[in-house]
């Protein structure tokens, strides 16, 4: 029997009625939402974020440390993925990867990227945009020391990003990668970087059921400090 590259009617996959129906059956925000003063926001982005992050935590949100990172590749195209916060402190939003992986070989090319966090739980999204900088080794190996075995073995096989030959050859490769990590948990991932993102603009977005969204966005002046303007929903 040949597959049905259409995409209808394949064996064990739902059908394109189901799938609509069940699409459409989806709600958003069916619990009450917190509220937002945003006439009573700080003075600059990185203390809402903190603020926001350490709320969606505490009310159940799962990973709220997890974010999607948005590049741009050598030909303009864009390209998104999902990964870890690492920290927010006065340089930037910090993440980590391997710099020969696509995203890093894309922030070299072009340093530029965009953030995007999103806590259904409480109906809040931040969308942070600015310039990447990549930090030096020794404060790139000091991220990975602090991380779990599983995330240095996965370092230590350095291949992110490469075409994977098979199943069978990842699991051998990250076999003797976290007998290696357990062995020798000082051992530098050559390419493991951390990147800080210093933001030129930061919007902050607290969901309504109404759809009378708030919307507040930071933009950083040639000066420096940080002008805020409400956005249309």
């Amino acid at each position: 029997m040949t597959s049905d590259a259409s995409g209808t009617g394949q064996a064990g996959g739902a059908a394109p009625d189901d799938f609509r129906a069940t699409l459409h059956s989806l709600r958003v925000w069916d619990s009450p939402l917190p509220g937002f003063d945003p006439g009573a926001a700080p003075r600059e982005p990185s203390a809402l974020f903190r603020e926001w992050f350490v709320h969606a935590a505490r009310a159940g949100q799962l990973e709220p440390h997890t974010m999607s990172l948005a590049t741009v590749d050598g030909d303009g195209r864009p390209d998104v993925r999902t990964l870890m916060l690492h920290d927010v402190d006065a340089r930037g939003w910090h993440f980590a990867s391997h710099a020969t992986s696509a995203k890093g070989v894309q922030l070299a090319g072009r340093p530029e990227a965009a953030l995007g966090f999103y806590w259904p739980s409480v109906g809040r999204q931040v969308r942070v945009r600015g310039r990447v900088t990549a930090c030096g080794p020794e404060e790139s190996r000091a991220d990975l020391a602090v991380r779990s075995r599983g995330a240095l073995a996965a370092a230590l096989t350095g291949r992110q990003s490469e075409v994977l030959g098979s199943v069978e050859e990842l699991a051998r490769v990250s076999a003797a990668a976290w007998e290696r990590a357990g062995a020798e948990p000082d051992t530098p991932a050559p390419t493991w970087t951390r990147y800080v993102l210093d933001p030129a603009e930061v919007e902050f977005f607290q969901g309504d059921a109404a759809r009378r969204h708030i919307r507040l966005r930071y933009s950083r002046t040639p000066g420096g400090s940080w002008d805020r303007e409400l956005l249309w929903p």
